[in-house]
């Protein structure tokens, strides 16, 4: 690369925590209607890394393996009677998201956070890795 186009990339600060979550609730917003509303009230959580205990209980040693995850219960296993479960929360991962973004190259970031949030929406759905993998072949 030249000076000059290496001049233009020296003022960019990768984006913030808050400029993620800003992202995720863009893509959530563009869903199609059933899925938002099918959605419930999942909270969507912006980290940087998975914390060390989530790593450990996902026997995952490089924390930029992780790039979401989904926490809570499945609407296909949830008892209407029973008590009240905790809210479902979704985590996007700042951090390996970035980095598999540098990786990619051929995607926006908006699009890879946007990937990222639906694959983890579908296990709120009930759905596997096998599952989404299936539906995104598709």
């Amino acid at each position: 690369m030249t000076q000059t186009a290496l001049s233009g990339w020296t003022d960019l600060t990768a984006p913030s925590l808050d400029d993620f979550a800003a992202i995720a609730r863009a893509a959530f917003d563009a869903l199609p209607e059933p899925f938002r509303s099918l959605s419930g009230e999942v909270v969507i959580r912006v980290d940087d890394f998975a914390d060390e205990a989530t790593l450990a209980e996902m026997g995952i040693e490089d924390p930029f393996e992780l790039t979401g995850l989904y926490h809570g219960v499945d609407i296909g296993r949830r008892d209407s009677l029973g008590p009240a479960a905790e809210p479902s929360r979704i985590f996007l991962y700042r951090r390996p998201i970035l980095d598999e973004w540098c990786d990619h190259g051929g995607i926006t970031l908006s699009e890879l956070i946007a990937h990222v949030l639906i694959h983890e929406i579908g296990h709120h759905f009930g759905l596997t890795d096998d599952d989404i993998d299936r539906v995104e072949a598709e």
